[in-house]
């Protein structure tokens, strides 16, 4: 491949359609090799805005807004990077003639939950846990009945975890009812998800250039409220249990198609493996990938957009833990302990404009055992505050 200098008449450009913390490292590993980085989002100063060659703001699930600033920047590729986005200006901008990564029809069946499931489970045959689809308050308390307490009850479409909840009996109903209006997307229609009773799960970060497939190290993790707090990797698992999950991740990335890297969720109990979802972008529990690996999550999904070799490195065990902020602000600030910067150890701090409670803010990675990693970055994670 031959790389030109951005901002000239032959550059390579990319166009992230969202700018949160992990389109700043994908655009960080962009300007590695050269590319113009064009950063879109729905509010100013976005994470990857701070690093792009020229940012935007617009309302991302405004059909003609979107295809305007498509049409007028010209990208050679289109990263979509969240899922509250119109899908119809991807399919428009694919008929148009760009390119949209992996591809429109995939980015269309992975950021809803019912098209994604349907595709896994009914077409594709993979194991999954039983599931319904509700849009009433009373099918929802009908499939609560006829799958059985605990169950997880999802928006169709909502962003890190936005209102997800389990439902631990029927005296939940009226909660989860209101919470699911809170996600970030399509609350019109929920899927109820009969609670697997697994041992853990795992993201297996899957990686497509259009002529290989390679899969990282599998990362556990552990969420709260349905968004990610920790997460480290390898996950010990048994050999049997890895061979499942690979070819699982592999089936539904050559299904959805296209090039770049893909998030697959998986729940794990014993050697069987089921499919929970997958995001065709880097994860947010992939961040571990900063500290354990030769290329990142971040960089190996821009040499699988461009089609370049996916080798990669992996140097040792690690773990992450997300700071999510305790306050409001206008202009928030990160009070990081020095503790966090040694030799084995960093944080990174998104740079986010404003801060409400529970937004991710920063992030603590440390490189050690697994298990070490992971209790470090629980404590470390403690060191930092926000005001």
């Amino acid at each position: 491949m031959q790389f030109s200098a951005p901002l000239k008449s032959n550059s390579v450009r990319i166009m992230l359609l969202g700018s949160g913390e992990l389109g700043k490292e994908v655009a960080i590993e962009a300007q590695r090799l050269g590319l113009e980085v064009i950063a879109v989002d729905r509010y100013e100063g976005a994470p990857a805005h701070l690093v792009a060659h020229r940012s935007h703001v617009v309302n991302m699930q405004d059909t003609e807004a979107v295809l305007e600033i498509i049409r007028a920047e010209k990208p050679d590729y289109i990263l979509p990077e969240i899922e509250a986005i119109s899908i119809e200006a991807l399919f428009r901008a694919e008929e148009e003639g760009f390119h949209v990564i992996p591809n429109a029809d995939a980015v269309n069946k992975t950021m809803n939950r019912k098209n994604i499931r349907q595709f896994a489970a009914e077409e594709l045959g993979l194991k999954t846990g039983p599931y319904r689809f509700v849009k009433t308050r009373d099918e929802m308390a009908s499939a609560g009945a006829e799958l059985g307490y605990p169950c997880v009850v999802k928006p169709v479409m909502s962003s890190s975890g936005h209102g997800q909840s389990v439902m631990k009996s029927e005296a939940d109903l009226d909660a989860s009812w209101e919470m699911a209006k809170e996600a970030r997307g399509d609350a019109s229609e929920l899927i109820v998800e009969a609670f697997v009773d697994f041992d853990y799960e795992i993201t297996l970060l899957t990686a497509r250039n259009g002529r290989e497939t390679v899969f990282c190290e599998p990362i556990g993790h552990i969420q709260r409220d349905g968004d990610y707090v920790f997460s480290w990797q390898p996950m010990q698992m048994s050999e049997t249990a890895i061979t499942k999950a690979q070819e699982i991740a592999k089936a539904i990335t050559d299904g959805l198609g296209g090039r770049g890297i893909f998030g697959v969720e998986l729940f794990i109990k014993g050697d069987e493996v089921y499919f929970s979802e997958v995001s065709p972008r880097p994860h947010d529990t992939g961040m571990v990938t900063l500290i354990t690996q030769s290329q990142s999550e971040f960089a190996l999904h821009l040499r699988a957009v461009l089609g370049l070799p996916l080798g990669f490195a992996f140097y040792g065990g690690g773990a992450s833990a997300a700071y999510k902020a305790q306050n409001d602000s206008y202009a928030p600030v990160v009070d990081v302990d020095d503790a966090l910067f040694d030799e084995n150890s960093f944080v990174r701090v998104f740079g986010k404009p404003e801060s409400h409670k529970g937004r991710r803010l920063a992030v603590s990675l440390v490189f050690d055992e697994p298990e070490a990693a992971l209790e470090k970055a629980k404590k470390l994670i403690a060191k930092i505050s926000d005001k």
